[in-house]
């Protein structure tokens, strides 16, 4: 009930990309990778903030095995130059953490004209991780881990006549469709994994309530800092429920994990149960089409 980072069995040999690694969740999952001997690749879409959070993580672990790779997930060609790219530096990753997200934005339109928060938050993972799913097939104990949020639960609805929010847009409804969408995701990938009998799992995590830089949208958010702290936990806490889901070796897939505090919004990870709504095997399979259709990213399971 108290797992921490003291927990991650040793990495070492175990090469992962965490996107969105420069601050926040994604910076702190990769520092624990790397302290615990991972091969961490950053996934960013800033190289010069990427370099800085590799000073950063070598300033604990100095001898740590880093590396930055450029990728912008609101951009398709940038999502398929950097999966080329990783295709050139590695013939295999063992870990494979969607962390990188957009929260609560005005409304806004990615490269490809897809709403900004599900364009990046859904449909640039879902497009990464079609485009780089070959590097983790038949490695052994691989695992592809997508970030959702306790917001997947609110304001939620997947709207397959108006996915790019068209008719009208709410922040707080367009980030709870985005994180919905990764569960649907992860449940979907996990099901035609296991039933292609590959290697690979996939999980879902949520950090609760994180202080981050992700939050700097939420209207009034100066405001309401006093009691927004006390539901927010530091980086490195929001961090746990990803990494156990990444690198416990009782973890299984399709499982979601979480903090195990008040309405999970802080704590130590455990296994959570998602909306029903994220569970609905229909919606998984249309949205999984759908996504196919948008990105033009098809899977090899």
């Amino acid at each position: 009930m108290r797992w921490t980072a003291r927990d991650i069995p040793d990495q070492g040999g175990r090469a992962a990309v965490v996107t969105g690694a420069n601050t926040g969740l994604g910076l702190e999952t990769a520092r624990e990778l790397a302290g615990a001997g991972a091969s961490v690749t950053l996934a960013v879409r800033s190289p010069d903030k990427g370099e800085a959070a590799v000073a950063d993580i070598r300033g604990d672990h100095p001898e740590a095995e880093l590396d930055v790779l450029q990728l912008d997930l609101a951009s398709l060609d940038s999502i398929r130059s950097a999966a080329d790219e990783l295709d050139r530096r590695r013939d295999r990753v063992d870990l494979l953490i969607n962390n990188a997200g957009v929260m609560y934005t005005p409304r806004q339109q990615t490269a490809d004209g897809f709403e900004m928060q599900f364009g990046t938050n859904h449909l640039g993972h879902f497009a990464w991780t079609g485009l780089v799913l070959d590097r983790l097939l038949g490695v052994p104990g691989s695992r592809v881990v997508t970030v959702s949020s306790i917001g997947h639960r609110l304001r939620s609805r997947i709207d397959f006549d108006d996915l790019q929010a068209e008719r009208g847009y709410n922040r707080i409804e367009a980030y709870g469709r985005s994180k919905l969408s990764n569960l649907l995701f992860t449940y979907e990938l996990q099901r035609r994994l296991a039933a292609a009998d590959r290697e690979t799992v996939a999980l879902a995590a949520h950090p609760g309530g994180s202080d981050t830089e992700l939050g700097r949208h939420i209207p009034g958010a100066d405001l309401l800092r006093p009691v927004l702290g006390l539901m927010t936990q530091s980086a490195a806490m929001g961090a746990l429920p990803t990494l156990r889901a990444a690198t416990d070796l009782r973890a299984e897939g399709g499982q979601y994990y979480g903090p195990n505090g008040f309405m999970e919004t802080r704590g130590h990870p455990v296994v959570v149960r998602s909306s029903g709504r994220s569970q609905e095997r229909d919606t998984q399979e249309r949205l999984w089409a759908a996504s196919e259709e948008l990105t033009g990213v098809t899977y090899p399971v």
